[in-house]
């Protein structure tokens, strides 16, 4: 039987789709490749046990980052890039970055080029190497927000080759209003494709319902359901300079709680001691500024 060209476009498209989606149940399961993680956890098995990073994201995955404003995201986006870029810096201590020789793309939907400039700086002073290279950095706060889901896959697919991270902050720029579900289903399926299609992880930021720890709109409930790792920040309850950043859900081994605050030279750091209400007790910082 002959097909006509339509009914063959579509058999070439479904021996595509089974070519990419097969999965081999019986092939030896592997750790999953890391792109930033944080400490480490031994896992045990037949063959012996290993220490393995823990994840706060895995390539072909995204990540999201929510929180009410005002609570120093853009800082915290800030230590997470400035550590995948070098691998590890006095900042993130027990943060890793799992780079080799991957780039990272950078947008910020919200702010002008000065302050977005600002931002963008802050992660290169971070570290003691220049990273700049391998550094993308947009403003994307003139563009719609077609164009703007539009840009970002122009330079993933023709003008920034080999991408590892690629940081959105924030996503909600993406979609003309969170409660459209359309806008909202069609924003998260891009983020499957582009982290799925260029093997890189996707770290992107939204703001939190007031008044509740859900993310705002209906494209908050799709990144929560299909998210890789939820992160929520949220101000501590010990010290008011601080904020505490918790693993509110994740597909695999969840991080464990920690804090940072923002030093006297305005550089996001990790604090080495937390605030315990159960155990009721408060053990001076002694991170280094």
């Amino acid at each position: 039987m002959t097909l006509n060209i339509f009914e063959q476009q579509q058999e070439n498209l479904m021996r595509s789709i089974e070519q990419e989606c097969t999965v081999d149940a019986k092939k030896t399961l592997a750790y999953p490749p890391v792109a930033i993680s944080y400490g480490e956890m031994l896992i045990k098995s037949k063959q012996g046990d290993n220490l393995y990073p823990i994840p706060l994201g895995t390539y072909g995955n995204f990540s999201v980052i929510q929180a009410p404003p005002k609570t120093k995201k853009t800082f915290f986006i800030s230590l997470m890039t400035s550590v995948y870029l070098s691998g590890s810096n006095i900042y993130g201590q027990n943060i890793k970055g799992h780079r080799a020789d991957k780039n990272v793309i950078h947008i910020d939907t919200e702010q002008g080029h000065w302050h977005s400039q600002r931002v963008f700086q802050r992660v290169l002073n971070m570290n003691k190497e220049d990273y700049s290279e391998n550094y993308y950095t947009f403003a994307l706060r003139t563009v719609g927000f077609k164009d703007r889901i539009s840009f970002i896959e122009y330079c993933l697919k023709t003008k920034i080759k080999n991408t590892g991270l690629l940081i959105i902050d924030g996503i909600a720029d993406l979609v003309s209003d969170v409660n459209n579900i359309e806008e909202s289903n069609l924003c998260v399926q891009k983020l499957m494709e582009w982290s799925g299609k260029y093997n890189l992880h996707i770290m992107t930021v939204i703001h939190s319902n007031f008044g509740n720890d859900k993310p705002t709109g209906h494209l908050g409930s799709f990144l929560e359901k299909k998210t890789e790792t939820q992160i929520q920040l949220e101000q501590n309850t010990a010290n008011e300079d601080w904020i505490t950043v918790k693993c509110k859900r994740s597909r695999g081994y969840p991080f464990e709680t920690f804090s940072f605050k923002v030093n006297e030279y305005g550089l996001p750091t990790i604090v080495n001691n937390v605030y315990s209400l159960l155990n009721g007790f408060y053990k001076k910082d002694k991170t280094n500024s």
